[in-house]
């Protein structure tokens, strides 16, 4: 299950990602992309950048920043190969791993 914390971007930082961006266009605020978590630093995808490496808003407690991470290089199992839509290194599982929880069709 994905992390349900969410954050606006102070207006210097929105600024800053929509001059850094690729497209020109950035939410100006995100939700963390990381498994649900409490703990350590908040991920929230900005824009992909050149191949490869994407803009990321990176928050915790006070600190809020802008990052520019790698894209994680692992894919899931099987010819589909989904790939993980996280940076590399980040903690957790991956994208691909994460379950959809299902509700019973039963009554």
């Amino acid at each position: 299950m994905r992390c349900a914390h969410r954050r606006r971007l102070p207006l210097d930082l929105a600024r800053e990602a929509r001059e850094r961006s690729a497209s020109g266009c950035v939410d100006g605020g995100v939700q963390c992309q990381l498994c649900a978590h409490e703990d350590g630093a908040h991920y929230g995808l900005l824009d992909d950048l050149e191949y490869g490496t994407a803009l990321w808003f990176r928050w915790g407690g006070a600190d809020a920043e802008l990052v520019v991470l790698p894209d994680c290089p692992v894919a899931g199992q099987g010819p589909d190969g989904e790939g993980c839509c996280l940076f590399a290194d980040h903690p957790e599982q991956h994208t691909w791993e994460d379950t959809v929880e299902e509700a019973s069709c039963t009554s």
